[in-house]
């Protein structure tokens, strides 16, 4: 039995390190040689000597713009949310130190090639230099910042892999009572995440030039927009993810690319045959027993103003760490864990000078939780479903738990690029992934044929994002930016297609429901055309009977079922006749009741409001707001916006979907428009706090200032670090 001891993270009182002149006089000089250019919509261009001192440049504009947003992400990579914001938080911070601490990621830096060191040095003067320089900020516990601490945060996510291990099965498995935990969450309560990615090939514009669409859905203000240059060729635009020092979702001159949330197989969870012998515990691999691995970690965290600590001995199979239980079997988790790999890839990309460059970037294999959709100068476009996926017996199940005792089960090498979903220049001239199926990423014209590929690599479903997204570009021969911004925002709610004819076929069929308002709110359903709008009373009422309806099938459907079929088969073959328009009248009177008329239009419920900054916003309906006439998507809405109640709100308030989002034309001379969720700083005294805000809910978009001609014909200041 192997025992590792570790204190991974240091109290604050020695984690804090004083500033000498030394390391002063070197920030003060390298400052010298960085540019910021804020345009007028506050978006920073950073422009530098080296790739390493544009990296400076960017951390400390990012910092400018949010710091407690660059430190959140630190506190959570590194596992010391506990040490910020009290022992509540004490399992998240045990997840992320049973994958990577702080001595591993020290080894990867000490690994790393030199130009991926001055990266990271990069990384850590920028964000040292800005705490230097703005001693009236106060970080909740991190006060220094260390070139290894990239390697903990090497991708750039919104649902990175580790996310997916339950903290309440940790805590069940690790705390006071070995209980165990099993997730029983139907998906459907949940607001759907993820994102949309287009791209247009040359024969299907009006320029002949390929066009592209980036829209992540993430939550909101979850990345900031910039421009970062140097001599050394680096040139690239886009959203980067607070505190990362790489354009995650953006392109450059030659090329573009956009991630989308993957089901590829890239994660595996086993069920372990636990023995015990004595004090040790052992697991079943085939005809061996062997030992498992016992590790130890102390955790801190903050109790007022003390620290106080936990210890914990967290347990591991080859397969990865243990992270809940059920039954008698031991649950451990396997996923990729390569980040020196993972951030070069993410840098690299960033370089890339068309395809071929391109790809090889996406050779390196460590975007595990992301699919990519591409397009280049060249009028290339293009598709890569996953990027990290190990080889498996196609003979077994991947999609739920695997038995960790069977040899034939375990991951064998990583699959080449050439083994992976790829799709490249299809006929239909166009490319769409909405987190759904490859299947359907150029509809009948050029999307694979499932019958190539193994089960693991492409479980993903159809979802209704996808279904739209076929419909609209598969109904359109020519595109602009402006006819590419259009189809981004196409209102069809294509989950409320087979439901909505149900619920009026149950109207005829029943007709003793004996409630005058139902008649009239079924004439309004009867002349909708599906789509949303914030003038749409019949968006109102089919999200609130959609949502009664969910509810409904919850108690009603087994697990299985709800796994198997959609919302909207669900909804239609699941309900009888009258409990359709039971819950329709069940949405008209909580319309009624929450807001005194139930044909209230969409736009007086679904609202955007950013009053304070705060990583977690509050809410308030007697604020100032704005309507907003997107959807979620889980109705399929391309345009996504997660809208629910808070407490004392009736009205419902967007934190996520539709945050970067930006069109592309490349040629001779690239062409980008762009709008962000509110604004691009998080100062509530900044006037870049909401000014993007209208925009936004209109889906409306500003132009992008790529060239520096441009950006100085549009500047609002320029400076450098420290000025």
């Amino acid at each position: 039995m192997r025992i590792a001891c570790f204190f991974l993270f240091l109290a604050p009182t020695l984690f804090s390190q004083s500033v000498n002149s030394a390391e002063i006089s070197r920030w003060e000089a390298r400052a010298q040689s960085i540019t910021i250019i804020r345009d007028t919509w506050g978006i920073p261009h950073i422009y530098a000597k080296t790739d390493a001192d544009a990296v400076f440049g960017m951390l400390y504009a990012q910092c400018e713009d949010d710091f407690q947003r660059v430190e959140e992400n630190y506190l959570d990579a590194t596992g010391q949310m506990a040490m910020a914001y009290g022992e509540d938080l004490i399992y998240h911070d045990l997840r992320a130190r049973m994958f990577l601490d702080s001595n591993e990621a020290k080894a990867y830096y000490r690994q790393s090639p030199a130009w991926m060191k001055a990266l990271c040095n990069g990384f850590a003067d920028g964000i040292n230099y800005y705490l230097h320089t703005h001693p009236e900020v106060e970080p909740k516990f991190l006060t220094r910042f260390e070139p290894w601490m990239p390697f903990t945060f090497s991708e750039g996510s919104i649902g990175g892999d580790i996310t997916r291990i339950s903290l309440r099965g940790l805590e069940a498995f690790y705390g006071q009572d070995r209980t165990g935990y099993v997730d029983t969450r139907w998906a459907l309560e949940e607001e759907p995440t993820g994102s949309n990615g287009f791209a247009i090939a040359p024969e299907k514009s009006e320029s002949g030039n390929a066009l592209f669409l980036i829209n992540p859905h993430t939550s909101f203000y979850f990345r900031s927009e910039q421009h970062v240059n140097s001599e050394e060729g680096l040139s690239v635009y886009g959203a980067a993810t607070w505190g990362q020092f790489f354009i995650y979702q953006g392109f450059n001159e030659n090329c573009g690319w956009m991630h989308t949330s993957t089901y590829a197989d890239a994660i595996d969870q086993y069920e372990e045959t636990i023995i015990k012998k004595g004090d040790r515990f052992y697991y079943q691999y085939g005809d061996e027993q062997r030992p498992v691995e016992e590790h130890r970690v102390t955790i801190p965290f903050r109790d007022g103003d003390s620290v106080g600590e936990r210890e914990f001995t967290f347990y591991k199979t080859h397969h990865g760490p243990i992270i809940r239980s059920e039954g008698e079997k031991w649950i451990s988790f396997r996923m990729m864990n390569r980040p020196l790999d993972a951030l070069t890839q993410s840098y690299l990309r960033t370089k890339a000078k068309g395809y071929r460059s391109f790809r090889k970037t996406m050779k390196i294999r460590t975007n595990s939780s992301n699919n990519t959709v591409y397009a280049d100068r060249q009028g290339n476009i293009g598709y890569w479903h996953g990027n990290f996926i190990p080889k498996r017996d196609p003979n077994y199940d991947y999609n739920g738990l695997i038995d960790g005792s069977n040899p034939a089960t375990d991951w064998g090498r990583l699959l080449k690029l050439k083994e992976m979903i790829h799709v490249r220049n299809p006929a239909s001239g166009w490319i769409q992934n909405c987190n759904s199926t490859p299947y359907t990423v150029a509809g009948s014209q050029g999307s694979p044929d499932p019958d190539d590929y193994a089960n693991y690599i492409a479980p993903d479903r159809e979802n209704f994002r996808g279904i739209n997204a076929v419909r609209v570009l598969g109904s359109r021969n020519s595109y602009d930016l402006d006819g590419l911004i259009r189809a981004a925002n196409d209102p069809f709610l294509a989950a409320f297609e087979k439901p909505i004819p149900a619920l009026l076929a149950a109207y005829r069929e029943v007709t003793n429901m004996g409630y005058p308002p139902l008649d009239e709110a079924i004439k309004i359903l009867q002349d909708w055309d599906l789509g949303y709008g914030e003038s749409s009373v019949a968006t109102s009422l089919a999200v609130y009977w959609g949502e009664d309806m969910l509810n409904l099938l919850r108690d009603k459907v087994d697990a299985a079922t709800r796994r198997e079929l959609m919302t909207d088969e669900l909804m239609v073959q699941h309900t009888t006749p009258e409990e359709k328009l039971a819950m329709l009248v069940n949405a008209i009177r909580r319309l009624e009741s929450d807001f005194g008329d139930w044909k209230t239009p969409w736009g007086a419920i679904n609202r955007y409001q950013r009053r304070t900054g705060a990583i977690r916003e509050s809410f308030d309906d007697d604020a100032p707001s704005l309507p907003v006439g997107f959807a979620s998507s889980r109705w399929g809405s391309l345009a996504s916006y997660g809208a629910r109640t808070y407490p004392n709100t009736k009205k419902r308030y967007g934190s996520g979907g539709n945050s970067f989002v930006a069109v592309v034309e490349f040629g001779d001379r690239l062409q980008a428009r762009a709008v962000v969720s509110g604004g691009q700083s998080g100062d509530p005294d900044s006037p870049h706090f909401t000014d993007q805000a209208e925009l936004f809910t209109k889906a409306q978009f500003r132009p992008v200032y790529f060239y520096r001609t441009d950006v100085e014909q549009h500047q609002e200041r320029t400076y450098r670090p420290g000025k």
